[in-house]
């Protein structure tokens, strides 16, 4: 990577936030939230503070991750309470699922923001964001939360670079997605698909297994993994021990996608239209 071009993306980064006298920072504990928040700190000390939701839609092991950063980085950090699961438009799951959730979501953290008397929220966000399909992004900017990484044009891969220069034990965290992203699109979230899922994600890291997603098809659980971890899944003792365990938590039929893991595999149905 450019150490020039990256050095000019993060004095832009540094001058966008010290344009904010407070800040809060919604944060999941994940690569680009965390680097958003900790070099915000470094410019804005205690006036920078992190928001972190509480839904089922978040995994306990991703919230306890968030909680441990701020712990470990001192960052002043506030838990808020959310009811996604009573949205009517993200319960039925259609293709604007994630504008229904960040509408209420970030309404509930801007209300937040606002009772701690910080200037603005921000997400974040990054460039490659951009090229997905994320309705979400358009509540934020209803709302008016701001996207100081991809305006000042960082890309994933300049989030990790960056993190690690700081000495982020984040830098090569696997990406992290809400776990109604395991839903496919008109099959409604409901708390039992959430806590399948969650279960089932939290077995295969305990198998060792980093960033697999296990897609909710009713009866079907479609696993997947990095394709260097394959060959180890179709090894009998961990076939037989993945497939024994998703289907004690309630899945029918255990499948492993040879295509590996893709980030918003799910948004094919409208890639495809």
């Amino acid at each position: 990577m450019n150490n020039k071009h990256l050095s000019d993306k993060i004095r832009r980064l540094g001058q966008a936030l010290e344009s904010f006298g407070s800040l809060a920072v919604a944060f999941s504990g994940g690569v680009d939230s965390s680097f958003l928040l900790a070099f915000a700190h470094t410019l804005l000390k205690n006036n920078v503070q992190a928001l972190v939701a509480k839904s089922p839609v978040f995994s306990e092991h991703e919230e306890n991750q968030a909680l441990g950063f701020t712990r470990n980085t001192g960052i002043i950090c506030h838990t808020v309470e959310t009811d996604l699961m009573n949205v009517h438009g993200f319960v039925s799951n259609d293709k604007d699922r994630c504008y229904h959730c960040k509408k209420a979501l970030f309404g509930l953290l801007d209300k937040k923001r606002r009772d701690l008397g910080l200037e603005a929220l921000a997400h974040g966000v990054n460039t490659d964001d951009l090229g997905d399909y994320r309705p979400g992004l358009l509540a934020a900017e209803e709302l008016g939360v701001v996207s100081p990484l991809a305006l000042a044009g960082f890309s994933k891969a300049d989030i990790r670079e960056a993190s690690r220069m700081m000495g982020l034990e984040t830098a090569d965290r696997p990406q992290m997605a809400c776990l109604a992203t395991r839903i496919p699109y008109g099959s409604p979230v409901t708390l039992e698909k959430l806590k399948a899922v969650e279960d089932s994600e939290a077995f295969l890291r305990r198998l060792g297994f980093k960033g697999c997603r296990v897609r909710h098809h009713g009866d079907v659980a479609r696993i997947e993994t990095g394709k260097d971890d394959i060959p180890r899944f179709i090894q009998d003792d961990c076939r037989t021990a993945v497939s024994e365990r998703l289907k004690e938590l309630g899945f029918q039929f255990v499948a492993l996608d040879l295509d590996g893991f893709t980030s918003g595999s799910m948004n094919r149905v409208f890639q495809s239209a």
